[in-house]
């Protein structure tokens, strides 16, 4: 008897990958736009499958709930359109903890910090707006609050490793500080709210952590 999977798997094509690939990214920018848009609560599947041009059981089948599909937005915007890698992982995240001069790898995670908050800024806010609301959502809200600390954490630990932080600062107090630095708050209050620009916030993150962090 032939087996199924083996079956299944000869149909499989790099033409048909492709086209699954292309149908994801065209619900992704719908669903992000009527998300910025509508906010979380405004959107609905049937307007963002109507944006895509696709039928909604697509999407509830792709990504099963509204939820699911505001948190693989977060995903794309967050990570790459074909990377599915933790930040940890991510080249640009390693190069900051690989970098040896202690001024450099704090202007360099600024420097990320900046390009990652002209991405993602829009789409947190409306995760953040919609987390008191919606149990799931508080639970992708949490999980981004938690795993962006230990990003933090982990590069102030390269500085304490080296003796490099300012004395009287413990990893867990320098972690807070870088943490809340480069917030997505603190890019919403001075960006968004006050109207800096992205360059003028990637110089004062990046000379804040210099001076809070750093021996003399």
């Amino acid at each position: 008897m032939a087996d199924p999977v083996k079956q299944t798997r000869k149909y499989e094509s790099p033409h048909r990958r492709e086209q699954a690939l292309a149908t994801r990214r065209t619900i992704l920018g719908a669903a992000q736009r009527r998300f910025e848009t509508d906010g979380y609560a405004g959107a609905t599947i049937a307007a963002i499958a109507r944006d895509a041009g696709i039928a909604a059981k697509t999407i509830f089948l792709a990504f099963e709930t509204k939820a699911g599909l505001l948190r693989a937005v977060w995903n794309h915007l967050l990570r790459g359109e074909l990377d599915d890698r933790p930040v940890a992982e991510q080249e640009w995240y390693r190069e900051v903890l690989e970098e040896r001069d202690p001024e450099r790898q704090l202007r360099l995670n600024a420097r990320n910090s900046t390009n990652g908050k002209q991405r993602i800024s829009s789409i947190l806010e409306v995760i953040r707006s919609a987390a008191s609301a919606d149990p799931e959502i508080d639970e992708l809200w949490q999980r981004i609050q938690t795993d962006y600390r230990a990003n933090q954490r982990a590069i102030v630990a390269q500085l304490a490793k080296r003796r490099m932080l300012s004395p009287g600062l413990n990893v867990e107090r320098a972690a807070d500080i870088l943490w809340t630095i480069n917030h997505p708050n603190t890019w919403q209050l001075l960006v968004v709210e006050r109207g800096w620009t992205p360059a003028q916030y990637e110089q004062w993150s990046g000379d804040a952590a210099c001076r809070e962090l750093l021996t003399r």
